[in-house]
């Protein structure tokens, strides 16, 4: 299940891309899938050991170009341990939502992007994360959970101010929202129960089979309740100017006071 729109974030053959906080790697996956030179970045060194099988297995199976190449990375996203103007475009999705200096992060995601390079940065929408929240304390109090809920304003602010420009943004997995208001009303933990296993089920059918039915669904359902809201972003190729700066950290401000 992608949040990035490939088809805004194009990757060419040999590219050299970060996936940080790549998780279980679905998008490191589809990068490598894509002739991406791909660097899958994450904290976890258990779910980094999967993505290190599935990428040999990707080989093995022959669904990678030959340009494509990948690696994992353990570290911490504070310090990224990769040279400035390192990669060509960076994937963020669902990552900055965990981290309590967040800024400080997105210094470090300017910083390794080369000068032109784009970043895909995706965290859960306002309004579905906030219902959640109201559900469910322990959705959002679990050890290296959510931390904050960003409001779109937020996010493109924020990495504004740190120098990047906004390019646009879109919503997605507007039938997700719903599963997780579900598992948050009968416990995050709660797998077995019936509603949750059986929306499960209808999850998994929509994302093997990707009826019409539920694809136009989802598209109308994402402006409302998109689990995820995607912001793309470039990295000037020249600094900003002093007065551009303050311009972003009065916007910032203003952000947070919302």
């Amino acid at each position: 299940m992608l949040t990035v729109d490939f088809q805004r974030f194009r990757v060419t053959p040999g590219e050299r891309i970060l996936d940080m906080g790549c998780g279980a790697g679905r998008h490191a996956f589809e990068l490598y899938r894509r002739g991406a030179n791909v660097v899958a970045f994450d904290m976890d060194a258990d779910e980094l050991a999967g993505v290190e099988k599935m990428f040999g297995a990707m080989r093995l199976e022959g669904e990678v170009p030959e340009a494509g190449a990948a690696e994992t990375v353990r570290g911490d996203a504070l310090d990224l341990p990769f040279p400035d103007d390192h990669f060509d475009k960076i994937i963020a999705s669902e990552v900055l939502e965990h981290i309590p200096d967040d800024m400080r992060a997105m210094k470090e995601l300017l910083r390794v992007l080369k000068p032109g390079g784009q970043l895909a940065a995706t965290v859960p929408t306002w309004l579905p994360e906030r219902i959640c929240w109201a559900l469910s304390e322990a959705y959002h109090t679990a050890p290296g959970g959510h931390v904050r809920i960003y409001t779109r304003a937020e996010l493109e602010a924020k990495l504004k101010a740190t120098g990047f420009r906004v390019d646009g943004h879109h919503h997605a997995h507007g039938l997700h929202a719903p599963y997780w208001w579900i598992k948050c009303a009968v416990g995050v933990d709660n797998n077995e129960h019936p509603l949750v296993k059986a929306y499960h089920q209808v999850l998994v059918w929509d994302i093997m089979k990707r009826p019409l039915a539920t694809r136009l669904a989802e598209r109308a359902l994402n402006p409302l309740i998109g689990k995820s809201v995607v912001v793309y972003f470039t990295k000037p190729a020249t600094p900003s100017t002093p007065v551009a700066d303050r311009e972003k950290a009065d916007a910032v401000e203003t952000a947070d006071a919302v």
